[in-house]
């Protein structure tokens, strides 16, 4: 069974105590990192152990292009550019950035299946716009952009075998404050957000296998973060635009979920406002507290959660990765690309 929480561990390999807490019935999924990845085989070779530990288990990166990529040139993983960079080329060659989206998609989901993981969390649907923290892994500035380049991206993934995420519903764009560090909050009206920034989650909602709420503030709506909203997630995303995907929390870590107390408020917060799964990250102690937390509470949808399942390949990987031909030629095309930047 899929438990509500999602962690992560420290290094490359698995300690006692990391397998003790995997058993826990309410660990439904685990996050990587860039702390723990060395190279393909040894990504591989972890995904691998986690899986023997608890079969069931969800396993997800952050591997957007870019800024956000935990699975590194470094490590023997391709260059994904930024998203930004495939939405100024939109502007004078929409046909090229189209077929590079999609390129870009199946390529990272490719390598992350190859190693293990089930999913990206990705694509970013934000604007790029004025916040701190989106920037140029926002596709565009303007919603007409993201749509068509997010959606080709998508495709992408999917033909690879992954599920997709949009992320930060409904909207973290036009924020100025990194969420991370900080209070988010948007003050503007809701049919102001409807006829912006929601327009990118609404039109591609029939591609998104899951959402991530925004660890924002819409003051003049709700005061919880969306995360914690039953606005959000309930009437609007539940009902009003009819989304029956998984509803992931942005990390329950970050200083502006802190407005909900403890991680254990926190994740039930989030969960009880309608969210699927929870996720508590780079702080051991705060998972504990969560998955404490937790413990009274049903299990969440399995089928709903079953869906994120990734198509990871049966084949050895080496230190150096090797996926064929197609595989070959898309990395070529896409190195290409950064390339000329």
């Amino acid at each position: 069974m899929i438990g509500a929480l999602m962690l992560d561990v420290a290094g490359t390999t698995l300690t006692s105590e990391d397998i003790e807490i995997l058993k826990a019935p309410q660990v439904g999924g685990l996050i990587l990192f860039g702390r723990n990845i060395e190279s393909p085989e040894q990504v591989r070779a972890l995904t691998d152990h986690i899986r023997r530990v608890r079969p069931e288990i969800l396993i997800a990166v952050d591997q957007e292009g870019g800024r956000v990529r935990r699975l590194k040139p470094e490590h023997g993983f391709s260059r994904i550019p930024a998203m930004g960079r495939l939405g100024e080329l939109y502007l004078t060659q929409p046909e090229a950035a189209l077929e590079l989206a999609h390129a870009c998609g199946w390529l990272m989901a490719s390598e992350v299946l190859a190693v293990g993981i089930d999913f990206s969390f990705a694509p970013v649907l934000d604007i790029d716009d004025i916040s701190d923290v989106i920037g140029d892994r926002g596709f565009a500035k303007n919603p007409q952009d993201i749509i068509p380049l997010a959606r080709a991206f998508m495709q992408g993934m999917k033909q690879a075998g992954m599920a997709t995420t949009g992320k930060h519903f409904p909207g973290h764009g036009s924020v100025k404050a990194d969420s991370h560090v900080a209070a988010a909050i948007d003050n503007r009206s809701f049919a102001e957000i409807e006829a912006h920034d929601m327009l990118s989650f609404k039109a591609l909602m029939p591609e998104l296998d899951a959402i991530m709420p925004a660890h924002v503030i819409y003051e003049a709506i709700d005061p919880n973060p969306a995360g914690f909203s039953q606005f959000w997630i309930q009437k609007i995303l539940r009902q009003q635009l009819g989304f029956d995907g998984v509803l992931f929390s942005d990390d329950l870590s970050m200083q502006a979920a802190c407005v909900a107390g403890g991680a254990d408020a926190r994740i039930r917060a989030a969960l009880n406002a309608g969210c699927d799964m929870g996720l508590v990250c780079n702080d051991r102690n705060a998972a504990c507290i969560a998955l404490e937390g937790l413990q009274d509470l049903e299990l969440p949808n399995q089928s709903r959660l079953e869906k994120m399942r990734g198509q990871i390949p049966q084949i050895a990987i080496k230190q150096t990765l090797d996926l064929g031909e197609q595989w070959q030629k898309t990395k070529t095309k896409i190195e290409q690309f950064v390339e000329s930047l």
